[in-house]
């Protein structure tokens, strides 16, 4: 491997060989995008007597075949982060790169609905491992200036993979959209064969000098590099103090004050983010297009409908990436989602003014709902993923990934199971209200509890949580008389 790592070194200080690994660690989630964009245009054509498979699906066939997804990411997620730090970022990702090829392969073998079930259950575990394990191998090979941009790159590339299948589906046949999704993950598998271990995870398993072999390739730097050494001194440290430490992982998250208040806050944001009425907009985009071409010369098919949407997505995400660096995590999520919790608002006014008769310009829905999706792609839901490597060491990032993403799906599971007998219930304007409230709490919550994190290590953000707390605690101490 040291060889093969010299060999494709480039030198003179460069980092291109970061820019190169992180967008080969996110093709994965090109892949994935792919797998959930494919349902999108499909279900009608499943549905129809035209359907590819030998008849046509049952609404039940297409209610197993969206909600099985969550129910094994939850169940294939919940031992991911240990199977993580235990066998490897490296390892974990070409098991990840290979259930994504079982999963195009099923399809290409048989279309039938048992088949297609099977295979959604399949992508339960690229549904899970794409956000615990991409997002920690990421941050593991970039530089502290660089983690922001390239971690933004696992929704950049999701989002590429959604408007790719949208795209397709629309231009080319079944088959062919299908042999195009295998061979994505087929390719990156094979390269993946090639690509080093990460530097933090090589010195949890004593291996320092391919560590630094590995950092130094990383960075186009000589391995006698000072601030390399310095660097692997410090990750060698931080390992050397959690194994001398007695407490578990859920030991020191919950003892140790730093550590809980930054689990608490990711989990606060990760949890918003998901109950933010994203997913439930996706779904809803039809009826909004429909409403609002009733007064304007908006007609758009199907298709083209999912399309635009897919535009938007995309921008939002090569948005985040180009100015999460500049702006910080914290401004970033402040102001996105707060567009989002505006955009909430603005559908949940018009859906409660239109079911009572009051006229309202078919354009407002859109944009409403064009500003929720741009907002959530280009921060909200980005940063959510970002801060989980941001605020944890290499040795609590797999337990804390794993246990958010358990959270994440379960929060997917119950508004795709729910949301319509919840509507039925209370009316859509409600429900879009509360998604609204979700939003402006989380841009509240932001602003008081976050600490910043651009280009700051896990001590000096643990520092500032500190000081936060002991300054709550002086403030009470001198309110009292």
């Amino acid at each position: 491997m040291n060889i093969i790592i010299s060999k494709l070194m480039w030198q003179n200080g460069t980092r291109i060989n970061q820019y190169i690994f992180a967008i080969i660690i996110t093709i994965p989630l090109v892949s994935f995008g792919m797998v959930q964009g494919w349902l999108s245009p499909m279900i009608s054509v499943l549905q129809s007597p035209e359907t590819p498979s030998p008849e046509p699906y049952t609404t039940s066939d297409i209610s197993w075949m969206t909600s099985v997804t969550y129910i094994t990411a939850i169940i294939f997620g919940a031992p991911m982060g240990y199977l993580t730090d235990r066998y490897g970022r490296k390892m974990m990702t070409l098991l990840t790169t290979l259930s994504l090829i079982i999963y195009w392969q099923i399809k290409l073998l048989c279309l039938e609905p048992w088949a297609l079930i099977l295979a959604r259950a399949v992508a339960g575990i690229p549904c899970s491992a794409c956000y615990i394990v991409l997002p920690i191998y990421l941050k593991e090979i970039s530089d502290i200036d660089l983690r922001g941009a390239l971690g933004s790159l696992l929704i950049l590339n999701r989002n590429i993979g959604y408007l790719a299948s949208y795209v397709c589906a629309d231009l080319l046949s079944v088959n062919a959209l299908l042999w195009i999704g295998l061979l994505v993950p087929a390719i990156v598998f094979f390269i993946f064969l090639i690509m080093p271990e990460t530097p933090e995870f090589l010195v949890k398993q004593g291996k320092i000098d391919e560590a630094k072999t590995v950092l130094a390739w990383l960075r186009g730097v000589p391995v006698v590099d000072r601030t390399l050494e310095q660097d692997i001194d410090s990750v060698v440290k931080v390992d050397k103090q959690t194994r001398a430490s007695a407490a578990s992982v859920w030991g020191i998250i919950c003892k140790d004050q730093p550590t809980r208040k930054a689990f608490i806050i990711t989990l606060v944001i990760k949890i918003a983010q998901q109950f933010d009425g994203y997913l439930i907009v996706l779904i809803y985009a039809g009826l909004v297009f429909g409403k609002a071409s009733e007064t304007t010369n908006l007609h758009l098919s199907p298709n083209k409908q999912i399309i635009m949407i897919g535009v938007i997505q995309l921008i939002g995400s090569t948005l985040a990436t180009c100015i999460v660096e500049k702006t910080g995590r914290k401004l970033l999520l402040v102001t996105t989602s707060f567009a989002v919790g505006v955009g909430m608002l603005v559908l949940s006014a018009w859906f409660y003014l239109t079911s009572v008769g009051v006229w309202m310009p078919g354009w407002l829905p859109v944009f409403a709902m064009g500003l929720a999706i741009f907002a959530d792609a280009a921060g909200f839901q980005p940063i959510s993923y970002i801060i989980i490597t941001d605020l944890f060491t290499f040795q609590l990032r797999g337990t804390v990934s794993s246990f958010t993403n358990i959270c994440a799906k379960l929060s997917n599971f119950v508004q795709m199971k729910w949301f319509t007998n919840l509507c039925e219930l209370i009316g859509i304007h409600w429900t879009f209200l509360f998604f609204s409230v979700v939003c402006f709490f989380s841009c509240f919550y932001t602003v008081i509890a976050f600490p910043e994190t651009k280009q700051r290590t896990i001590e000096e953000i643990y520092t500032k949580l500190t000081r936060k707390k002991d300054k709550m605690v002086e403030n009470k101490i001198e309110a009292v008389p």
